[in-house]
This record gives C-alpha cells, sequence and structure tokens, in this order.
C-alpha cells in the first residue's frame, strides 16, 4: 500500500483554482436543449466528456461557442434541426442518453442510440424508459435506438426502483417542461443533482427537495 509523508510544520497559504465538476457540468449542458434562450455556463472542466457533450448538441442544431474566459461556454437551442443522438457519439460517453427527456420534453420526439449499442443489458437504462412512460411517452427499440413521442408529458409520481443518478437527472429535466406536477421517489443524492436542480430553477422550474430521496 502506498504511504503519503507530509513533512513540514510550515503554514500552508496561497489559492488554488477550483476546477468545475464533470458529472455536474454534463447534465447541466444539456438541459439547455429546454430552452431557446441563451445559455451561459463559467467553469467547465475542459474533458473529452464535454466535447463529446457539445459535439453531439451541435450535431443537432445548438449554436456553441467559447466566450469571454477560457473556460466560459455559450449554448443556443433556439434550432433545432435533428432529435437524434447517433450511436457514434453515445457510444463514447454513457451520459449522452441525458439528451432524451430534455429532447422528448420539449420538442416532442427524441431518438436516442442505446450506450451499449443494440443490446439493452449492456448498460441499462430501464429506469430512464419506465420512468418517461409513467409521464405518458410511447417507447420503442427498434435496432439498437431508443424511439420516444409524446405530443405533451405530463406530470406522474414515479418510484424508482433503484436509486440511479442518470434516471433521476433525465426525468427531472423532463418534469421540467412537463404539465403538472412530478413527484420523483428513491432519487439519488449526489450533488450533482442539486446543482441540475439550481440550474433548472434558474431557468424558472418549480423544484423542491433535491438532495433528499424525494424531489
Amino acid at each position: 500500500m502506498d504511504t503519503l509523508v507530509i513533512e513540514g510544520r510550515k503554514r500552508l497559504k496561497g489559492t488554488v483554482p477550483i476546477g468545475g465538476a464533470k458529472n455536474a457540468a454534463l447534465p447541466i449542458l444539456f438541459a439547455s436543449l429546454l430552452t431557446a434562450g441563451r445559455c451561459r455556463f463559467r467553469n467547465v472542466p475542459d474533458l473529452a466528456d464535454i466535447g463529446t457533450t457539445v459535439k453531439l448538441l451541435a450535431q443537432m442544431g445548438v449554436s456553441a461557442a467559447h466566450k469571454g474566459a477560457e473556460h466560459d461556454l455559450e449554448l443556443e437551442a433556439s434550432r433545432i434541426t435533428s432529435f437524434e443522438a447517433p450511436y457514434d457519439l453515445v457510444r463514447t460517453m454513457r451520459a449522452s442518453v441525458l439528451v432524451l427527456g430534455p429532447t422528448l420534453a420539449r420538442f416532442g420526439e427524441a431518438r436516442v442510440s442505446l450506450p451499449g449499442g443494440c443490446s439493452i443489458g449492456a448498460r441499462p437504462v430501464n429506469l430512464h424508459l419506465m420512468a418517461l412512460e409513467k409521464m405518458g411517452a410511447e417507447i420503442t427499440l427498434e435496432r439498437g435506438y431508443i424511439n420516444a413521442k409524446a405530443e405533451k408529458l405530463k406530470g406522474a409520481d414515479i418510484l424508482f426502483e433503484q436509486v440511479s443518478v442518470g434516471a433521476t437527472e433525465n426525468t427531472l429535466m423532463a418534469a421540467a417542461l412537463a404539465r403538472g406536477r412530478t413527484t420523483l421517489r428513491n432519487c439519488a443524492l449526489e450533488p450533482e443533482i442539486t446543482d441540475l436542480a439550481r440550474f433548472l430553477r434558474a431557468m424558472g422550474a418549480k423544484i423542491k427537495g433535491e438532495g433528499t430521496s424525494v424531489i
């Protein structure tokens, strides 16, 4: 076992810049799909998964530009040209499935590749699909893709059989545009859920309970 030995008796001082958290940034970037308005993000980490997310959003028609400081990013989803998240991008990053909830909620349809290709069991998204179906979505699986449609999602009382960060995030984003109140039970408690809820609230959503098992 490695050992960390600290020698000193010297007073610690100085300033350390703290980079943004990837796990918080990813769902928040996808949440920009919920509005036609311009969203500006600061302290976005410069990581491969962030680049993949921006590439996926840009392929759907979201305009993306770095503005101001190096880690500032501006997204605008006013003109979406595609509702599809293709396998060649989704396979490289499991979090890409988070495009499903906001796209379906705002545009009424979404076509997203299963993270594991044609095998739904490789990287299960069953909790995501269960929640969206309870909100009124019609979902079919075809040739490794999730095809989802809903004229208008409706609020529902949803119990996750297992705690899932991704399913909590996807459903939370979808519920922000659903008609009526949605209650999520057995939610994930991770700090990125709280960060996402704060962003959605800043966009105008009415949310309470983030950070607890019931939102």
